[in-house]
C-alpha cells in the first residue's frame, strides 16, 4: 500500500504526516517546534536552517514509525507559511533570518509601491491582483534594500519557507504558483513573475525561482538526506502549495461552488474559482490555487478564534470553572450558554476587531466593541454576540465574493462551505454559520490541516492519481452537513446590516481612542 508524506512548515513549528493512499488515513505523524524572534516591535523573524533541521528530524521520526513500510513511501509534498522571505546568497547559504508574513516593518515600502507612478493601485490590480500589504514578500525586499544594503547586495534567491525545505531535501531551487502568488511580484493571470512590476520597483526578476503548478515535481530526495532520515533515496519531492491552498485541497475545495471557512486565531474564507477574479477594491486576496489552472479568492479576519479566546480569558471565569468541574473545554460551555440566547443576542452586537481588521476594512485602527448593552443583557447574550460577531466577520468576505462582476467573470457561486478549526467542533456554531452564510456547511474526514493537502499534492504529483481533483475525491469525504434555516437567515441578514453599519459609525472614533490609549 503506497504511502505519501506531507510536510507543513508552519510559524510555530513543522508538522509531517504519512498517509496511506488506499484509505486516505494518516498512519504516522511528527511535530517539531522552533523559535520565533522579535528583535524590534513589529518584527518577526526565524532562522531558515531551523525549518530544514525540523524537516530532517520529523522525517526521521516518520521513517522509524513506518519501519519496513518506509520503502512504500512514493512521494513527499510540501506546504508552509506564505509570504515569508528566505534570502540566499550565490552559494545558496542563508544571508539573514527570514522575515515572516506577520512582520509589519514594511509600511513605508508598501506606501512607496502604491505611490510609484508606474504601479499604484491600478497597476497592482492589473498586474498582481492584490494590495500592497506589509505581509507580502516584495515589500520585504524593498525594506532590505533601504535598511540593510549589504545584505541586499548578496541576495541571489528569494524562497518561501517550504521551498527552502525543498532545496535542502533535493538540492533544487523552485516554487509553486500558489506560493508565488503571495509575493506581490507574481501575476496569477499570467502564472509568471511580473517583469513590469519588478522593473518598476527595481528588483531583479532573477531573484525569484522558477514557478510551476503545485503538483509538479521539484526533485528527488538526495542520498545525504536519505542517510540522515532513514527514508529511501530518490523519493520524488513535489513542490506543494501555500498553506491556505494546501489546506483547501485537504478539505476537497477543488471545484467551483465549494468554499472553506477556517477558524483559528485568525479566520479565513477561501473559495475556489475557475478564472482569475480581482475584487474591484482588492479587499479580497486573489491567488493561484494548488489545483493547476485554477484560482481562489480569500478573505482574512485577524481575530476570529482570537476574539473568542479573549472573551474566554477576560470574561469567562465562570465558564472556565464550569469546564474544569465537568472536564470539558471552556469553549463548549461558552457555546452551550450562547445557544440559550435568542438570535440577535438580545440586541447586543459584538465587533471582533481586537487586532484591527483585514477583510473588508483593511484598517489597523479598528477596535472591538460590545454595542447595545442594557440592564437586561445576560451572559448568554454576550456569549452569543461574540459567536455571531465572529461569524458576521467571516460572512463579510463571503458577501464580497458573491457580489458584482469583475474582469468579465461572474459572481462567485458558493453551494457548500466546508469547515475546519474551532468552529467545526461546535454543533451550535455550525448551525449559526449555516444560517448566517445562507449555505450548507459541511464537516469532512480531513482533520490534519495543510499537511494533509500537501500529501494529496504529493500523491498527484507522483502519478498515483491522474489529477489533484481525483486525489481529493479519493481522500476527502463529507461526514455531515448542516442546512441553513430560512427564518433565522432572514433575521441574521437584518442584524448583519447593523453590524456592518457600526464599523462605519465608529471608524473615526476608533482612531480618536487609539490616540488616547
Amino acid at each position: 500500500m503506497a504511502i505519501v508524506i506531507g510536510i507543513d512548515v508552519g510559524t510555530s513549528g513543522l508538522k509531517a504526516i504519512a498517509v496511506e493512499t488506499e484509505r486516505g488515513a494518516a498512519v504516522a505523524s511528527a511535530h517539531r517546534e522552533y523559535p520565533l524572534s522579535t528583535p524590534h516591535a513589529g518584527w518577526a523573524e526565524q532562522d531558515p536552517e531551523d525549518f530544514a533541521a525540523a524537516a530532517l528530524s520529523a522525517l526521521g521520526e516518520l521513517a522509524r514509525a513506518l519501519g519496513p513500510r518506509r520503502d512504500d513511501v512514493r512521494a513527499i509534498g510540501l506546504t508552509g507559511q506564505m509570504h515569508s522571505a528566505v534570502l540566499l546568497d550565490e552559494a545558496q547559504a542563508v544571508i539573514r533570518p527570514a522575515i515572516l508574513w506577520c512582520d509589519t516593518r514594511t509600511t513605508a515600502e508598501c506606501e512607496a509601491i502604491r505611490a510609484n507612478p508606474k504601479v499604484g493601485d491600478a497597476g497592482l490590480a492589473r498586474l498582481v491582483g492584490n494590495r500592497a500589504l506589509e505581509g507580502f514578500t516584495l515589500p520585504k525586499l524593498l525594506w532590505l534594500r533601504a535598511n540593510e544594503p549589504e545584505a541586499f547586495a548578496r541576495v541571489r534567491t528569494v524562497l518561501m519557507p517550504k521551498d527552502f525545505v525543498g532545496l535542502r531535501l533535493t538540492g533544487e531551487l523552485g516554487t509553486d504558483d500558489s506560493d508565488a502568488s503571495g509575493t506581490l511580484a507574481f501575476s496569477p493571470g499570467d502564472r509568471a513573475f511580473s517583469a513590469e512590476l519588478l522593473s518598476a520597483v527595481g528588483v531583479p526578476r532573477a531573484v525569484f525561482p522558477k514557478s510551476a503548478p503545485s503538483n509538479a515535481p521539484l526533485g528527488k530526495l538526495t542520498p545525504e538526506v536519505a542517510a540522515a532520515t532513514g527514508l529511501p533515496a530518490g523519493i520524488p519531492v513535489v513542490r506543494g502549495a501555500a498553506d491556505n491552498a494546501a489546506g483547501a485541497v485537504g478539505l476537497g475545495i477543488v471545484r467551483p461552488g465549494r468554499a472553506m471557512a477556517s477558524v483559528g486565531t485568525s479566520g479565513v474564507i477561501l473559495a475556489h474559482t475557475d478564472s482569475w477574479i480581482v475584487e474591484p477594491e482588492m479587499r479580497l486576496h486573489s491567488f493561484c490555487h494548488a489545483v493547476p489552472g485554477r484560482f481562489y479568492l480569500m478573505g482574512v479576519m485577524l481575530a476570529a478564534g482570537g476574539a473568542l479566546r479573549w472573551y474566554r480569558d477576560v470574561l469567562g471565569d465562570g465558564e472556565r470553572m464550569a469546564a474544569e468541574l465537568r472536564k470539558v473545554d471552556p469553549y463548549e460551555i461558552i457555546s452551550d450558554t450562547a445557544s440559550t440566547a435568542r438570535p440577535g443576542a438580545g440586541g447586543v452586537v459584538f465587533l471582533p476587531y481586537l487586532m484591527g481588521e483585514r477583510t473588508p476594512h483593511n484598517d489597523a485602527a479598528a477596535r472591538g466593541a460590545f454595542v447595545g448593552l442594557s440592564a437586561r443583557t445576560t451572559k448568554a447574550d454576550l456569549s452569543r454576540a461574540v459567536l455571531e460577531g465572529i461569524t458576521f466577520g467571516l460572512a463579510d468576505s463571503l458577501d464580497l465574493m458573491r457580489a458584482g462582476q469583475t474582469n468579465g467573470a461572474s459572481t462567485v457561486s458558493i453551494d457548500e462551505i466546508r469547515l475546519t478549526g474551532g468552529g467545526a467542533r461546535s454543533p451550535f456554531w455550525r448551525q449559526l454559520m449555516a444560517d448566517v452564510f445562507e449555505a450548507p456547511v459541511a464537516i469532512t474526514t480531513s482533520t490534519e490541516g495543510p499537511a494533509y493537502g500537501a500529501a494529496l499534492l504529493g500523491a498527484a504529483g507522483a502519478g498515483l492519481f491522474a489529477s489533484v481533483e481525483e486525489a481529493a475525491d479519493a481522500f476527502v469525504h463529507v461526514v455531515s452537513r448542516v442546512a441553513p434555516d430560512p427564518a433565522r437567515s432572514a433575521r441574521y441578514r437584518e442584524i448583519h446590516a447593523v453590524y456592518r453599519g457600526l464599523y462605519n459609525d465608529l471608524r473615526v472614533r476608533f482612531r480618536e481612542l487609539g490616540k488616547l490609549a
